[in-house]
């Protein structure tokens, strides 16, 4: 088995990788809803397998995933978390160099991301972030490209309203890369991580980006072109729920936020929503709305993330 891309050990996020790979990753992503659409086939994954590992329950992610791989002629095989119990039955430093030998790709969706972290240091193969709860990098790339499509990455504001979680910390990641300009507006004592917010600083600073934290909502949509949200309370969180339906009701995206922002500022949400908490019906279902768009181009960011790293 060949071993992982020559790339440093510490390649563990897409602050990590190089402006220019990840824009020739969603040049990819373009070139391959394309040749979906025109009903083209390509098979670099012919002959190779695919790991999945989802310790959280999943629609788009493991849909999106599975799709990929097939539609790129390769092999998905499901691992129930409950069938290995990675780090009980065994140590996940075991479980990775077994895996490695069995399989071409990793694709692993936990709660702790210290796991990912493990297994991308022990495996040979490349091991794929698919979540975890520090981060969620493939949603960012599907975000990335649906902006891209919707307007200008380096030029329209983009602004993330609510909780300081793992998406937000992935679009600041591919913001800093990119050069985007993003405004991360939370409840104060919900901010985003404070290392990820520096590192994701100092990448937008190299990358002609800019990346502000507010806790004023209004204030924070007058001049933007998207406005993104996502749940108030991720898995895991549940016990929180309540009490952070209180805290997070002004952050909530409603008609009245949406008419402070230009006219023709657009919708994002990585989706499930929850209509009446942190979205209103209404935002959700109209014309400005971009969420389906964004949901399929998980598919598309994916299989252009997968061939950079099986190439």
């Amino acid at each position: 088995m060949s071993a992982k891309p020559d790339l440093p050990e510490d390649f563990l996020s897409i602050a990590d990788w190089p402006t220019a790979a990840i824009e020739a990753m969603l040049d990819r992503a373009v070139e391959l809803k394309a040749m979906r659409r025109r009903g083209e086939q390509i098979a670099p994954l012919a002959g190779r397998s695919a790991l999945m590992y989802f310790a959280k329950p999943s629609l788009r992610t493991f849909v999106s995933f599975q799709v990929a791989v097939t539609e790129l002629g390769g092999n998905a095989v499901f691992l129930p978390p409950e069938q290995v119990q990675i780090g009980e039955r065994e140590p996940t430093e075991d479980v990775a160099r077994n895996l490695e030998r069995f399989v071409h790709l990793i694709i692993a969706r936990t709660y702790g991301h210290d796991l990912l972290e493990t297994l991308a240091r022990q495996a040979r193969v490349p091991v794929i972030n698919a979540l975890s709860d520090l981060l969620h990098p493939c949603q960012a790339m599907a975000d990335a490209l649906t902006i891209r499509e919707h307007g200008d990455l380096r030029r329209d504001l983009l602004v993330y309203v609510g909780d300081g979680n793992n998406v937000a910390h992935s679009l600041m990641n591919v913001a800093g890369v990119l050069g985007m300009q993003l405004v991360v507006c939370t409840p104060e004592g919900f901010e985003p991580d404070p290392a990820v917010t520096r590192r994701a600083r100092e990448l937008a600073a190299a990358s002609g980006g800019e990346i502000r934290l507010g806790s004023d909502p209004v204030q924070a949509v007058k001049d933007a072109a998207f406005i993104y949200t996502d749940v108030w309370a991720s898995m895991g969180q549940e016990d929180e729920a309540d009490a952070r339906r209180e805290r997070f009701r002004p952050y909530q995206v409603n008609e009245d936020l949406v008419a402070a922002a230009p006219a023709a500022v657009r919708v994002l949400h990585c989706l499930p929503a929850h209509r009446g908490e942190e979205i209103t019906a209404g935002v959700f279902e109209s014309g400005r709305s971009l969420v389906f768009e964004q949901a399929e181009n998980r598919l598309h960011a994916q299989k252009a993330v997968i061939e950079a790293l099986m190439s």
